[in-house]
């Protein structure tokens, strides 16, 4: 064989392995990328399994309702956050009478009694709306604990935060169902109601998340605690400004590259208005 013969043949071979090796590495590649894929399919986990979506607690006081889990601020005398899922075949209208708000015996430190709301101006505000739990008389009655309200403005109860209760229950039934994390923003130097100095919150938020499409999106709303005649959609920021003013992490248990895309997005995509 002559030596250019020999060189084209060693020429030839070197390619080939090189070929083989870059097959393997696109091979390893491919099953990489598959092997994300299915781990980041595997992450959608049902919103029946509550203590995966809960926040985390500030106050270090959780306590679990049947219908929803609550963290209650001693130092404000309400929820810092209330967490339920609200099920499509949750949505109903039926009209129970309204109870008589009480304390909540769950409360290790005790909630603030109703009476500190007489005369103070400001309505008893439920969190976990009763008109999301009208599917049973027993669930209806458990939004009339007094962990489950924060002193809010008739105008802004009434209106706005209303019409953003009404939108999550449209959501609900079009998304087949969401998680629901709102709250007051408890903070220093707040306004205090009654005997007990419940604190009155100068902003509200609502944060949802939908996983029906076997993908999360999520939407942040936070309210000034005031009236508004503004479409909701100009309320919508980022999960991430809502852990800044709060100090809580809601979605911890997420996988990191999924919770951090979720919580920086401040937009409404893929929410119909």
């Amino acid at each position: 064989m002559k030596n250019s013969e020999k060189y084209l043949l060693l020429i030839g071979c070197c390619l080939f392995l090189n070929g083989c090796k870059m097959s393997d590495e696109n091979e390893k590649e491919k099953q990489s990328l598959q092997d994300n894929n299915i781990e980041e399919k595997q992450t959608i986990v049902s919103f029946s399994d509550s203590d995966f979506y809960l926040p985390t607690s500030t106050t270090g006081e959780i306590v679990k309702h049947q219908y929803y889990t609550l963290s209650y601020s001693e130092e404000h005398e309400q929820a810092e956050w209330v967490a339920y899922e609200l099920k499509k075949e949750q949505l109903s209208y039926t009209n129970f009478k309204r109870p008589y708000f009480i304390d909540d015996p769950e409360v290790l430190s005790g909630s603030a009694n109703w009476k500190n709301y007489i005369r103070s101006g400001y309505d008893r505000g439920h969190l976990c709306p009763a008109g999301d739990r009208r599917f049973s008389k027993e669930a209806f009655n458990e939004t009339f604990y007094t962990s489950n309200i924060s002193p809010q403005k008739n105008d802004f109860n009434a209106g706005i935060w209303n019409r953003l209760e009404q939108k999550t229950r449209y959501w609900a039934r079009k998304y087949d169902g969401l998680y629901v994390v709102t709250g007051g923003v408890l903070d220093d130097n707040l306004k205090v109601i009654g005997r007990e100095d419940v604190s009155v919150p100068n902003y509200f938020y609502k944060i949802l998340i939908d996983n029906s499409r076997a993908e999360y999106k999520a939407i942040a709303f936070l309210m000034p605690h005031q009236e508004s005649d503004n479409p909701l959609n100009t309320f919508v920021v980022s999960i991430d400004r809502i852990e800044k003013m709060t100090g809580i992490d809601f979605f911890s248990n997420l996988p990191d590259k999924i919770e951090k895309e979720l919580e920086r997005k401040s937009d409404y995509k893929g929410w119909s208005f």
